[in-house]
C-alpha cells in the first residue's frame, strides 16, 4: 500500500508561480510579524477585534457621536496607524458630528467632482440607486491626482441595501513587502502620474476638464511611497488614476502599472467590511486601498465621507 504524502509537506512554506499562469500559491510568510504585532496592541480607552491578519479593527467601547477627549483622540490615532483601517458600529452621526469627529484628526478638503453635503460641503455624498450607478469598485486610494492626498477619510453608512455593498480595503504596506527583491530594486526611485481624467472626466465637456486641469493638474508621486507617520514603505499606484510612469515608454509602463496594480488581488492582504445603518470606517489614505463592490445595483446605498488633509507624498 502506498503512503499518501500531502503535496504540501515537501514544499517550503514560501510562495510558487501556479505555471503556466501569472498566479501564486503558498504561505504568505510576510504577514506573520505585523500579525502577531497586532494581536499583541492593547489600548486604554476601547479595545479591537481585528478583521484581517494585518489590516482591519473593530473598534468597541467608544462613542464617537459624542465629544470625546485628547486622549481618546490621540488612541484612535494610534490605532489607525496600527490596523489601517478601523470600523465602528451604531454609531448615528449627524453631518455636524461627523465633520466635528474627522476634524479632531486634521483639516478636512472638499472634493472639486462630488457633490456634497447640503449643509456641510466638507462631507461627499455618495447616493446610488437605480439611476445612479456605483463606479467605486476598482482598488484605489482617494484622490493621488491632487498635489497633495488625503491622509484619511471617515465614511458614515446612512441607507444600506439590504445586500451588498460591502468595502474591502488592502494593505499596501503588505502588497509592498510581497514583493521579489528585483521588483523592488526596478521601482525604488520611479515617480508616476496620476490624473483624475479617467474616473472624472467623462463627465465634464472639454472647456469644463480644461478648466479643472488648470486647477488640478496631474501630479506626479512616488511609484513606492514612504508613510509620513509610520516610516514604512508601500506601493501608491492604482489602475483609477495612475495614467504613466515617468521615464518608461507606454506599453511598459502600462504594463508595470497594471502588475503593481495586481497585487491587491491577494486576499491574504485584505479584509471586508459589511455595512450596517451607522456603521462607520475610517481609514489611513496613505496605507491602504479601497474597493467598494458595486454589487446592490438597483437597490439604494448612500454615504457620506469627510477626508482629512495630508502631505505631499514622499
Amino acid at each position: 500500500m502506498v503512503e499518501l504524502v500531502d503535496p504540501a509537506a515537501v514544499v517550503k512554506p514560501e510562495r510558487v508561480r501556479l505555471h503556466p499562469y501569472d498566479v501564486m500559491v503558498g504561505p504568505v510568510t510576510h504577514l506573520a510579524e505585523e500579525r502577531e504585532r497586532l494581536a499583541q496592541l492593547r489600548y486604554e480607552g476601547f479595545r479591537v477585534k481585528p478583521l484581517g491578519a494585518t489590516i482591519g479593527g473593530l473598534v468597541h467601547g467608544v462613542d464617537i457621536t459624542k465629544p470625546l477627549d485628547d486622549a481618546t483622540i490621540a488612541e484612535l490615532r494610534r490605532c489607525l496607524l496600527d490596523f489601517k483601517v478601523i470600523f465602528f458600529r451604531d454609531q448615528p452621526l449627524t453631518p455636524g458630528g461627523h465633520v466635528a469627529f474627522a476634524g479632531r484628526f486634521g483639516d478636512l478638503e472638499t472634493h472639486p467632482f462630488i457633490p456634497g453635503n447640503t449643509d456641510e460641503p466638507q462631507l461627499v455624498r455618495f447616493e446610488k440607486e437605480a439611476k445612479v450607478g456605483g463606479f467605486e469598485n476598482v482598488w484605489h486610494s482617494d484622490v493621488p491626482w491632487r498635489a497633495i492626498p488625503s491622509a484619511a477619510a471617515v465614511l458614515h453608512g446612512i441607507e444600506i441595501p439590504s445586500i451588498g455593498g460591502d468595502t474591502a480595503f488592502c494593505d499596501m504596506y503588505a502588497a509592498y513587502e510581497g514583493l521579489s527583491d528585483k521588483m523592488k530594486e526596478r521601482i525604488a526611485d520611479l515617480q508616476a502620474v496620476n490624473d483624475f481624467t479617467k474616473a472624472f472626466g467623462h463627465s465634464l465637456d472639454d472647456e469644463h476638464r480644461a478648466k479643472m486641469h488648470e486647477e488640478f493638474p496631474p501630479s506626479i508621486h512616488p511609484v513606492v511611497r514612504t508613510h509620513g507617520e509610520t516610516g514604512k514603505k508601500l506601493l501608491y499606484v492604482n489602475r483609477a488614476f495612475t495614467e504613466t510612469i515617468v521615464g518608461l515608454d507606454p506599453a511598459e509602463s502600462h504594463e508595470l502599472i497594471d502588475f503593481l496594480s495586481s497585487q491587491t488581488n491577494a486576499l491574504e492582504y485584505q479584509c471586508r467590511f459589511q455595512w450596517e445603518p451607522h456603521s462607520v470606517a475610517f481609514w489611513d489614505n496613505r496605507a491602504v486601498q479601497h474597493f467598494a463592490l458595486s454589487d446592490y445595483w438597483p437597490q439604494r446605498r448612500v454615504m457620506e465621507r469627510a477626508s482629512i488633509v495630508g502631505e505631499r507624498p514622499f
